[in-house]
């Protein structure tokens, strides 16, 4: 499967990868999906980079047929190659919902990453943490606080975007705080973000 990624053709974008995901999604061979992640270690940048791309493709269609690797996926949040840092996040946003235990048990790397990662991690680190709180009511305890003071302290212009990751795990218990930072925040918000973030208010009462 490696001979058929983008940069094997000399390519710089990404059509040949989202087209072996494709494949790769309607076929399910799990050894030629396992050739995949094992080139995520690849010395060769390229190759890693898109091998990278073409498992969380598969994993926004098939997130089944990833969800083994989901160790693998966090493996490469340590990595210096950035593209495999938010690759590897953007993947877990895929794998978090039918393998949350094994995400929640790597959580200090997630919030590690969270910490040092470019806005593309961070963003997909949200999604992934409040995929962990929608799945468990202890996961949620430890991780909600995190949450609430993330959308406290955000830079505004991420905030609604965040706001609406976070809130596919908003509960009865967990609205009104959830509704009250984001109305905290409501004068450091432009026109179009304000009406974003009350569109959603609306959309949880």
């Amino acid at each position: 499967m490696i001979e058929f990624l983008a940069c094997g053709f000399g390519r710089n974008d990404e059509v040949l990868n989202i087209e072996l995901a494709k494949k790769l999604c309607e076929s399910g061979n799990k050894r030629d999906i396992r050739e995949i992640v094992d080139g995520m270690k690849s010395k060769d940048r390229a190759i890693a980079n898109d091998c990278i791309k073409v498992l969380y493709e598969i994993g926004q269609r098939k997130p089944d047929y990833i969800a083994e690797f989901t160790d693998g996926f966090v493996d490469a949040l340590s990595s210096q190659n950035n593209r495999m840092v938010w690759g590897g996040m953007t993947a877990l946003t895929c794998v978090t919902p039918i393998n949350p235990e094994a995400v929640f048990n790597r959580l200090p790397e997630i919030l590690e990453a969270y910490e040092r990662g470019s806005v593309i991690t961070v963003d997909n680190s949200i999604s992934v943490l409040a995929s962990l709180c929608k799945a468990n009511e202890e996961y949620k305890k430890q991780i909600f606080p995190f949450l609430l003071e993330h959308i406290s302290n955000c830079r505004p212009k991420e905030m609604p975007q965040h706001a609406e990751r976070i809130s596919i795990c908003i509960d009865m218990g967990s609205k009104a705080a959830f509704m009250n930072a984001l109305a905290a925040r409501e004068d450091e918000l432009t026109g179009p973000q304000k009406s974003r973030v009350m569109k959603l208010i609306k959309g949880l009462k």
